[in-house]
């Protein structure tokens, strides 16, 4: 089929091939409710036959709507943040929404600049995760005009202070305190805590926990190090080589599993330290690398596919207008995931 027919090929060309009304080939196609698998299974298999290209403008001037998600993270190269934009981006995609993903880098400017060209563009609704609580007034205004707003794993706009706020939260609190306890009951009483910003809620929730355990038990809190890093992508191995080199070094790492595991990981090998025999290491995230190393590094996992189809789902239902009625806020738990990268110290084994 040439271009030129192509482009002539319309809703109601559809809906003759599939054999369906005009109506069932708009739900088909623009993921609503009441259809059934077999009409959807139809009249994608038409659509594709057709060769049909949905017209957007169209459908912006029709329904009023652009058919446009905003989606601003700190880098979307992150493996942390891979998982959730995908996930979400497959669900507005069967709902048929477009997503445009942003890379803030934390930046407070270009989280305007971004929110500023998504609403001068008319998004339908926006995922943010912001890097701090900067532009709170950024997404009371864009939610104030109308244009629904996700927060994804940040404070809500206010600090949290508006229990109605849409967001989608990770228990990062519960998960450092089950690492804490897990690596407490071998034996550590070193143990450093290797996270990124402590301004952002994640990175604070965890040095909550891991403080918090070490008072529950007890022990004396002069063992739990924390290390702030300015990005969880910057960890330089000469930071892990200066904390591994001194003179009362952890004899237990959690890290987050990003570049700062993997700087811990080099680092330990330059030092020949073993992980597990000299050095135990715990990652926070379940990534590739964890998952792969030699040995398998213990984890704290969470869903970051459950995390992009919650924050996708909170604004579909405000884009249908059901944001009455229906939870707000869904807080995902972390579970800790044992491998073989922890043991007891040497001291006290």
């Amino acid at each position: 089929m040439n271009e030129e027919n192509v482009s002539k090929i319309t809703i109601r060309d559809v809906a003759h091939a599939a054999g369906v009304s005009l109506s069932s080939v708009s739900r088909a196609l623009n993921g609503g409710k009441n259809v059934s698998a077999r009409v959807a299974r139809d009249v994608a298999a038409a659509a594709d036959r057709l060769g049909y290209q949905p017209d957007f403008l169209a459908r912006s001037l029709r329904t009023r709507t652009s058919g446009l998600v905003g989606c601003l993270v700190s880098d979307s190269a992150n493996p942390l943040n891979a998982g959730i934009v995908q996930a979400a981006e497959a669900r507005l995609r069967e709902a048929g929404y477009l997503l445009a993903v942003v890379n803030t880098a934390s930046d407070p400017g270009r989280e305007r600049a971004a929110a500023a060209e998504f609403r001068g563009r008319r998004t339908d609704g926006m995922l943010v995760a912001p890097g701090s609580n900067a532009n709170d007034k950024t997404w009371r205004d864009l939610a104030a005009a109308g244009t629904p707003v996700i927060i994804v794993d940040r404070d809500p706009p206010e600090g949290g202070a508006d229990r109605h706020w849409p967001a989608v939260l990770v228990d990062h609190r519960g998960g450092a305190r089950a690492a804490t306890r897990y690596l407490l009951g071998l034996g550590h009483r070193r143990i450093a805590l290797l996270t990124a910003n402590a301004g952002m809620r994640p990175s604070r929730e965890r040095i909550a926990g891991f403080r918090e355990e070490f008072a529950a038990a007890g022990i004396d809190p002069a063992g739990a190090e924390v290390r702030i890093q300015a990005s969880p992508m910057d960890f330089a191995q000469a930071d892990a080589l200066a904390l591994l080199r001194g003179k009362q070094r952890p004899t237990a790492i959690v890290a987050l599993g990003t570049r700062i595991l993997a700087g811990v990981l080099r680092a330990a090998r330059d030092l020949r330290l073993s992980v597990p025999a000299d050095l135990s290491v715990l990652s926070v995230g379940d990534t590739d690398l964890a998952a792969v190393h030699t040995p398998a590094i213990t984890a704290l996992r969470w869903s970051m596919e459950d995390v992009g189809r919650a924050a996708a789902e909170l604004l579909l239902q405000r884009l249908r207008g059901e944001g009455g009625g229906v939870q707000s806020t869904a807080l995902l738990p972390v579970d800790l995931v044992l491998r073989d990268s922890c043991a007891p110290p040497k001291a006290l084994s």
